[in-house]
């Protein structure tokens, strides 16, 4: 039972930094950088954040090793 609370803990924290990222990373430009790809024609528009979910992606797995440490 004590692995699953921790897991649950765990989720929790990566949930709440996923969300603090969304709301300031458009103040720093993520969702506006060079390797992102953004298509619009007429009444069609696709958006695919590659570059953005690459560095997203980086400071998920740093922060998820050090909650693990200190786990």
């Amino acid at each position: 039972m004590n692995d699953i609370g921790r897991s649950i803990i765990m989720l929790g924290i990566i949930i709440v930094i996923i969300g603090i990222l969304v709301s300031i990373g458009g103040k720093f430009g993520l969702g506006k950088l060079p390797g992102d790809i953004l298509i619009k024609k007429g009444n069609f528009t696709f958006f695919f954040p590659i570059l953005t979910s690459i560095i997203i992606s980086i400071i998920l797995t740093i922060i998820v090793n050090i909650i693990r440490k200190i786990l």
